[in-house]
Formats: C-alpha cells, structure tokens, sequence
C-alpha cells in the first residue's frame, strides 16, 4: 500500500494568521523604532515606542482577526441555516441541484443523481455545504484561533527589531534594525512557505520586499519630518 499523502490544508486557519501577525509584528515594529530613531529621538524614546508598537499591534492583531472571521462564520452559518430551510421545504429541487453540481464536474447524469441521492440520504446538510457552498471542517472560520495565533505570532515578530534596538545605539541602531529585520523576514517567508508547500526562496523575497519598502518609507518620513528628541 503506498503511504498516505499529506496535506496542507488544514493548516489554511492559523497559519495564515500567525504569518500575518508575524509579519505585521517585525515590520511595523521595525518600521516605527526606524522612524522614532530617524528623527534623532532618545533611546529610551525609541525602546517606548517600540514596547508600545507591540502591545498596540498584538491587542490590534487580536482584536481585528476576531472580528473579520467572527463575521466569516456569521456568513457561513447564515448560509447553512438557508440551506436547512431549503433542504426542508423542497428536498427534491435541492437534490437536482446537488446532481447538477456533480454532473458539471464529470459525472455522467444517471450516475450524478446516484450520488446526489446517496450522499443526501447520509447527510444532505453536509453534502450541501461542502459541494454547494464550500464549507468543509478544513476551512471553516475559527475566531479565536484566528486571534490568538495573529496576537501570538505578532508579539514573536516584535520581539526581534526591539530586542535589537535595546542592544544597539546611535545611528549603527537604524542600519542593525534593518538588517536584523529584513533577515528575520526572509526566514518568516521561507519558513511560511515551507509550512504550506509553496516556494522557499520566491516566498522569502517577497515578504522581504514589502518589508524593507514599508521600513524604508517610514525612516524617510522619520528623518524630514522628525525633531530631535
């Protein structure tokens, strides 16, 4: 017997949250430490903001995952409960749609009533979400998973530009923050990508992109419009 195959897709959830969170955390924190120090704050100045940065994103992170796939599952069981209803009032209808789904995707007619038939016999409810409206356990909304794994993963992607910039001073601490940043950045996109089976090296370059734009943009806003502190 070959072995079994092994997906990804379970992991769809919590990865692309802690990924999200993650990168929000070393960019948004870099980026504001860099501008802090671009506009010749103190060092205590720059390690608040960063501190602040931190606890403001995570609790942001937290708070907005929540919200966005609480309104997910909201939709999700709006439309299960549309489909109990329709389900009950005309089954046969319901049927013909399932086979007609079937039918579209390769089977031969009398063998997609067949199965419309059987599967709704089972579990019409999970035969109807999961071919009608794409609902399956796999990608079902999870709210607060969602919100613990982006808070989490925001924090953990702090910690690398605000632990350099307790260590690091002066001018060298903008060019250390950076560096450190952008090397935490391409090991979040290549780990990511490792995770879900995508391309290491295309993934990393791309989360190591946007990340620099957004730390460059920033410094530079930092440097003309900033006061020394």
């Amino acid at each position: 017997m070959p072995a079994p195959e092994h997906h990804r897709s379970e992991r769809i959830g919590w990865l692309r949250a802690a990924v999200l969170g993650a990168n929000d955390g070393i960019v948004s924190t870099a980026s504001i430490v860099v501008g802090v120090a671009s506009a010749g704050s103190s060092s205590e100045a720059i390690l608040i903001a960063g501190m602040a940065a931190m606890v403001a994103g995570a609790m942001s992170m937290a708070a907005g995952e929540y919200v966005s796939v609480f309104s997910q599952a909201d939709t999700e069981q709006a439309d299960l409960e549309l489909e109990k209803r329709e389900l009950a009032i005309h089954p046969a209808d319901e049927m013909q749609e399932l086979a007609e789904i079937y039918e579209k995707r390769g089977l031969d007619k009398d063998l997609a009533m067949k199965v419309a038939r059987q599967l709704m016999a089972k579990d019409a409810l999970g035969a109807h979400a999961r071919d009608e409206l794409g609902i399956t356990d796999i990608v079902t909304a999870r709210p607060l998973q969602a919100a613990m794994s982006s808070a989490a993963a925001f924090a953990a992607g702090a910690m690398a530009p605000l632990a350099t910039a307790f260590f690091a001073e002066g001018q060298a601490l903008i060019w250390i923050v950076s560096i450190v940043s952008l090397i935490s950045l391409a090991l979040l996109g290549g780990i990511a990508a490792k995770a879900g089976g995508a391309p290491v090296v295309r993934a990393a370059i791309r989360v190591t992109f946007w990340g620099a734009l957004a730390m460059i943009v920033t410094g530079v806003v930092g440097h003309f419009f900033g006061v020394s502190g």
